[in-house]
């Protein structure tokens, strides 16, 4: 959910055409609701177990100073721009992550492919990061994918906070029309264990001020495109 281009270490994948060939049933509802209504929220999409591992290793990243000033933009032309947004974010590597990390990104990688299986998308990998809204922080009304040569297909926020309560702000905003003010938006509670999608360049959204340390793994399926096709070679 975040126009953020320079990463820490390798992109994450959540598999490749030949992984995950089973799907889950829960995999082939959210792909439902995505190609019906555009986005899905989805609580419990991971062990509660898992969830409070996952914000666990986030915390204690945060804690060692791993997390840098988000960026707004692509490649070497993104900025800091903190009148749009003032989160910190971690960008996953996949060679590198835990054992839980790796369990979650194999749940995705059988989203995807009931993604690919409702829609046709053409979904190819996965990429992410870890994302902390401090106490204050915002993202301001914002697209995912890049005016030009976005790969971008499909957001993925999932949510990792226990302590979340009405009036601790934090909520995901999504707006129905193409701008934002249009419409009656979306207000999605960031409580741990929800799964938001939803098509990338199609839903204007927002973060709404913070006023406890959120935090979330956000992420986009790609499709192929030369960029990712290149990048993939390398790995």
């Amino acid at each position: 959910m975040a126009d953020e281009a320079t990463r820490g270490g390798q992109d994450s994948r959540a598999g490749g055409a030949s992984r995950a060939s089973w799907v889950p049933p829960l995999m082939t509802e959210v792909a439902a609701r995505l190609l019906a209504d555009g986005y899905a929220v989805t609580p419990g999409f991971v062990h509660p177990r898992d969830q409070g591992q996952l914000a666990a290793e986030a915390l204690q990243h945060w804690n060692d100073g791993a997390f840098r000033t988000a960026r707004v933009g692509q490649g070497p032309t993104a900025t800091v721009q903190p009148e749009i947004r003032t989160d910190r974010v971690l960008w996953l590597d996949q060679t590198r992550a835990t054992a839980t990390q790796r369990r979650y990104m194999k749940r995705l990688a059988r989203l995807r492919v009931a993604v690919n299986q409702a829609t046709f998308a053409g979904l190819y990998d996965w990429e992410g990061h870890l994302a902390m809204y401090p106490s204050g922080a915002f993202y301001r009304p914002h697209l995912d994918a890049f005016e030009q040569n976005s790969s971008r297909v499909v957001t993925t926020v999932l949510y990792l906070n226990d302590d979340w309560a009405p009036g601790l702000g934090g909520e995901l905003r999504i707006w129905p029309g193409e701008r934002a003010g249009e419409g009656t938006p979306i207000d999605v509670a960031p409580v741990s264990g929800t799964l938001v999608t939803f098509w990338s360049d199609r839903y204007l959204h927002e973060v709404l001020p913070s006023r406890f340390e959120r935090i979330s793994i956000t992420g986009w399926f790609r499709h192929r495109t030369p960029d990712v096709l290149r990048a993939a070679s390398f790995r």
